[in-house]
């Protein structure tokens, strides 16, 4: 039943995806959607096949389901007659729905020829889903409904689309940089030795994604910042630097690289593991935390929760050997 409807129950796809600045999606002269209603500029992302989605660090989630504009009335019209005339739905629920979008007119919330008269003066508003089904996909269930330009959805439907709701999604599409740590010594490092960590710093920039609407000319850029690495050795026998594992980035440097002579030196960021990995390896995760925040359309702005994004490599562990004289 139309209601919950997906991005191809349109006869425009429900997003542009762009990866070049300014892109823009548009309704033509008579009003009609077309490149997409929701556009998003990945311009400024994280790139590289290690990169990949921040995970928010608290039990918030980006929305499942949205109401943005969807169809004109010659395309609301073009969706729902071939339903009816189907016979799918029943005879009950077809009747109700003509007499609600092209029989109606008369009593409130009731349209006429679908509001092919105010063609062009604004739009037919559906749901939206996130494809990937998070939980909640499905509670976008308010029936197709009308909004001039110019104003606002009606109070009562939550998630219709604001530079917030587009902040939201644009965090969704956030890639960041993989986080494989340089380590020094590198490859096998030795039993109660200071192993040096860090990332490289140019890799390591704020990334972006603006999500817009252009036929409401609203929009939302949603950035995220590296600002700490943590460091988990993969073992109880083994000791960090600092001791909460936890390095901060210092003037957009993530720990300091490795320099000779400093073998014994207490390294800013890293770790000193206390046993052999045998004839195995130990799994060290190394996780950023990124810190995202957002600014939209009219002055909006405001804070994201933090996204974490890790990944894991294996060390191996010698014991030193000692030589006999």
């Amino acid at each position: 039943m139309p209601g919950l409807a997906h991005a191809d129950d349109t006869l425009n796809d429900n997003t542009q995806n762009s990866n070049e600045p300014g892109a823009k999606g548009n309704s033509s002269p008579d009003g009609t959607l077309s490149a997409g209603v929701i556009v998003f500029d990945r311009s400024k992302n994280g790139t590289g096949a290690s990169a990949g989605p921040v995970i928010s660090s608290t039990s918030w989630t980006p929305p499942a389901c949205w109401y943005a504009p969807k169809y004109t009335p010659a395309q609301l019209k073009a969706y729902l007659e071939p339903i009816w005339n189907a016979e799918s739905t029943g005879s009950q629920w077809d009747l109700e729905q003509r007499n609600k979008y092209e029989k109606g007119g008369e009593a409130p919330d009731t349209y006429k020829d679908f509001n092919k008269d105010k063609t062009g003066k604004g739009y037919w508003w559906d749901s939206y889903v996130n494809e990937s089904f998070p939980p909640g996909w499905d509670k976008c269930t308010k029936p197709i409904f009308w909004v001039d330009k110019g104003d606002p959805p009606p109070a009562d439907i939550d998630n219709a689309v604001t530079p917030k709701i587009l902040a939201e999604l644009a965090y969704n599409e956030i890639r960041v940089p993989g986080t494989k740590v340089t380590l020094a010594p590198a490859g096998t490092t030795k039993v109660n030795l200071p192993t040096w960590a860090w990332l490289d710093g140019a890799a390591f920039k704020p990334v972006s994604v603006t999500a817009s609407v252009p036929v409401l000319d609203i929009s939302a850029t949603t950035t995220a910042e590296p600002v700490s690495l943590k460091i988990e050795p993969g073992t109880t026998d083994a000791q960090t630097y600092p001791a909460s594992g936890v390095c901060q980035i210092n003037n957009g440097r993530i720990g300091e690289p490795y320099a000779k002579g400093k073998a014994h030196d207490t390294p800013p960021c890293g770790v000193e593991y206390l046993r052999s990995s045998g004839d195995g390896t130990y799994p060290l995760k190394a996780t950023i935390t990124w810190k995202i925040h957002w600014t939209g359309s009219g002055g909006a702005g405001g804070d994201l929760p933090d996204g974490t994004f890790g990944a894991t490599q294996d060390v191996t562990v010698q014991e030193i050997q000692a030589v006999n004289r």
